[in-house]
């Protein structure tokens, strides 16, 4: 198989914090319909992929320490994140939810997440590198956020980027429609999860 062939699936942001009833964060994912659907979606992948050995299965959960020293003067989600004591490592709400512990053996968890960005400050770039991966697919929350700042990335470090349309959420529902229509093409594309599971690489 070379690298071209090979794909992984980033999973981001799916934490209690986002998605419990009682996370703390629950409520900025405003479209709670939008977000129980591409959770299901989500869960439906990895079921039909678990056992595919061309796809690999990353999680990248953001924490802190209890006084979050990782943030030096935070703007805008992020000093969201320390206000509320969000993502607090040891929390229940740090903890990556409770649906994906089926599939623990099928994810990676790389750790060292601390912004929005799952390349910065983690090993993801090496993990994907030494296991021959040419494409990443995006699933996870938020789309104008999290989800954009690492598709991006991607593309600068030279994979080939699909953002799963049906696997991320955003704010609203206005939102994510927006972002996928008019700012992930314009550097990756922009599938669903049903190529992935009928394909050896995603197509749009």
């Amino acid at each position: 198989m070379n690298k071209i062939d090979k794909t992984a699936i980033i999973l981001i942001g799916f934490q209690n914090d986002y998605f419990h009833p009682e996370g703390i964060l629950t409520g900025a994912l405003e479209d709670s319909e939008g977000r129980a659907q591409m959770l299901s979606n989500t869960l439906e992948l990895l079921e039909a992929i678990k056992d595919r050995e061309d796809v690999l299965v990353i999680s990248t959960p953001i924490q802190f320490t209890e006084n979050y020293s990782e943030l030096n003067e935070p703007t805008g989600i992020l000093k969201t994140i320390k206000d509320t004591g969000a993502f607090c490592r040891g929390s229940s709400g740090s903890e990556t939810i409770e649906q994906f512990e089926a599939y623990s053996e099928v994810i990676t968890e790389v750790k060292g997440k601390r912004g929005l960005n799952a390349f910065s400050n983690t090993d993801l770039e090496s993990i994907l590198r030494s296991n021959d991966v040419g494409k990443v697919a995006l699933a996870g929350v938020v789309t104008s956020i999290c989800i954009d700042s690492t598709g991006r990335s991607a593309h600068e470090k030279g994979f080939e980027v699909t953002v799963l349309s049906d696997c991320t959420a955003g704010r609203t529902a206005f939102e994510q429609q927006f972002y996928c229509e008019q700012i992930f093409p314009l550097y990756a594309e922009v599938g669903v999860s049903k190529d992935l599971m009928m394909n050896s690489g995603v197509s749009a």
